[in-house]
């Protein structure tokens, strides 16, 4: 015969509802310490003035809003909510879907996800090399320059300039040959080059050939000998300019375009008269790549550094979630004669909505509290430019502003800013466990 089991006594049960606040109470005590406190005491200390002494009221959060500096930071941080999230997830998805289909998709998810173990400080330095300014030590301004010399490699020659009181002058940039009677060649010394910065194919300079001479003819060249030479005169060892676009003008119109040839040498067959011009392009600047951390291109430079971090965690999550998806959905869907675009797009990221939800949401909380990879690629004269929140609120407070009213006005900000997207992703948590 069964013994009856003797219900539990209502006082062990309150027992252990007792020790239950003894075992929350060190993880209470931190919490208040390190969140709740925090919190308080700035949103108490945003309600003063840079000492501290002044009671301000809402000063603070006025000035928050009509300062241009923290205009432009809370800007910026609109840019970066609108857009890196969704590129981040974006491309996570991406590569978790084409790494699935690949046979060294392992080895690439870990090439893609091995920045995470890179610290932002360490990451934005690399990238402020990348984006210098210097082709020669920038790598991306390197690939722009070899690109773009590749398609248009016609040599330029800056500092150029026409020999003082020779017969070219400059207008505008140009230079411009005076004019010479018909059969005499058109002599356009210039100065202002080191011959060592002349092109390897340059050759000594030299009028041009006998078959020329029923037309307008004429030689650029570097008028520079080492050591004296003639002014205006073609000595032995001087170099003609090869490349450089010559028109010929009848009054402001062009009749004619030619190019030199090595020995700086050119020819108008056909064209008996008119005026040389050198235009002002022969003389620009060569093409030296992107100011990418300029004020128009350093908030974009940026994101792609923090793309360059945290895609490669967007697309680990995404992979397992991918790895969860019932596979008989994409295999009828493949028997009904899909495509893979099909698929991908009405199939693969319905069902992929809540871990892209979740990506999408973390990326957002992330981005608001952006710092310390805007502070490093950002430099000291465009940092305004680039300024977010986060960045603003330090500069505010210790970088110099020592203002930590104005400081904590802007913490409470981003707290606001930041709550409704982490309760989002609370709730999302909830519902993705039940």
């Amino acid at each position: 015969m069964r013994t009856p089991t003797r219900p539990r006594s209502s006082g062990a049960a309150l027992r252990r509802r007792g020790l239950a606040p003894v075992f929350l109470l060190p993880a209470l005590a931190l919490l208040g310490a390190l969140v709740l406190y925090p919190i308080g005491w700035s949103v108490v200390r945003s309600l003063y003035d840079a000492p501290g002494t002044g009671f301000v009221g809402l000063g603070n959060y006025r000035t928050a809003f009509t300062d241009d500096a923290t205009l432009t930071a809370l800007r910026n941080s609109a840019i970066w909510v609108a857009v890196a999230p969704a590129l981040v997830t974006g491309l996570g998805l991406v590569f978790a879907v084409l790494t699935e289909k690949v046979r060294w998709g392992t080895a690439f998810r870990l090439l893609v996800f091995m920045p995470m173990a890179i610290s932002f400080l360490a990451a934005g330095i690399t990238f402020r090399l990348v984006y210098e300014q210097d082709p020669a030590r920038g790598v991306l301004n390197a690939a722009a320059v070899a690109v773009h010399d590749t398609f248009d490699p016609d040599p330029s020659y800056p500092g150029a300039r026409p020999r003082p009181g020779g017969p070219a002058t400059t207008s505008g940039g140009a230079v411009r040959a005076a004019p010479a009677p018909p059969g005499t060649a058109v002599a356009v010394p210039l100065v202002g080059l080191k011959p060592a910065a002349l092109p390897a194919a340059a050759k000594p300079a030299a009028a041009p050939a006998a078959g020329a001479q029923g037309g307008v003819h004429g030689t650029v060249w570097l008028d520079v000998t080492p050591g004296g030479g003639t002014p205006g005169t073609i000595d032995p060892g001087e170099r003609g300019l090869p490349g450089v676009t010559v028109r010929l003008l009848d009054g402001q119109r062009t009749v004619a375009t030619a190019t030199t040839a090595a020995d700086g040498s050119f020819a108008f067959p056909g064209h008996p008269s008119g005026t040389v011009d050198l235009p002002a392009a022969n003389f620009a600047a060569p093409y030296r790549g992107l100011a990418w951390l300029g004020p128009g291109l350093v908030t974009p430079a940026i994101i792609g550094a923090y793309l360059w971090i945290w895609a490669g965690f967007a697309m680990v999550v995404i992979a397992g979630g991918l790895a969860n998806l019932p596979r008989e959905t994409l295999e009828a869907a493949r028997m009904d004669g899909a495509g893979e675009w099909q698929i991908f797009r009405r199939i693969t990221v319905p069902q992929l909505a809540p871990v892209l939800g979740v990506v999408l949401v973390t990326m957002v909380i992330n981005v608001m509290k952006i710092f310390d990879l805007v502070f490093v690629v950002a430099p000291g004269p465009v940092q305004q430019d680039a300024g977010v929140l986060a960045l603003r609120l330090w500069l505010v407070s210790f970088g110099g502003g020592n203002d930590q009213g104005l400081g904590s006005a802007l913490g409470v900000l981003l707290l606001l800013l930041v709550v409704p997207a982490m309760v989002l992703n609370v709730r999302r948590f909830r519902r993705s466990t039940r």
